[in-house]
């Protein structure tokens, strides 16, 4: 009768223990902190890019890249291989990218982002230009992007 009030005791502590010991999810300040490459693009509707594509409307989305790895210091390079750099802040749900040289035509200097989705892992970001961009028709872009 011992062995099993124990064993009751035991598993009633380990069901506890497994309780508080959730995993604890970085913030969105470190797990956007990388580099990031394009897995695939749409420009307003229409899909532009996809990573590993045969067709792709854009191919050179495959050289795009969103450097966030040295807080604050933020490098954008485009599917036309213009590169800027500058400085980004983060929030919860919005990315932008600031004093940005050179300036992007009709951005001010300043991009911004709505935080679609980030995982857990920080291995898959979606974002949703909210600065509408020239080079691509003043169409709100979607790019998914994968850490480097």
């Amino acid at each position: 009768m011992k062995k099993i009030g124990f064993l009751l005791l035991s598993f009633g502590f380990i069901g506890l223990s497994n309780i508080s010991c959730k995993e604890k999810v970085a913030p969105v300040s470190e797990r956007i902190a990388k580099n990031w490459t394009a897995s695939s693009v749409k420009e307003g509707t229409s899909v532009v890019y996809t990573k590993g594509g045969t067709s792709n409307v854009r191919p050179g989305y495959s050289s795009f890249s969103l450097n966030l790895a040295a807080a604050p210091t933020a490098s954008l390079r485009e599917f036309d291989n213009n590169s800027f750099t500058g400085q980004y802040e983060v929030t919860d749900t919005k990315l932008t990218l600031k004093s940005l040289n050179p300036q992007p035509t009709g951005t001010g200097g300043t991009i911004e982002y709505t935080i679609v989705s980030l995982n857990n892992e920080g291995t898959e970001l979606k974002l949703l230009r909210t600065t509408p961009s020239q080079k691509t028709g003043s169409n709100s872009n979607e790019y998914t992007l994968v850490s480097q």
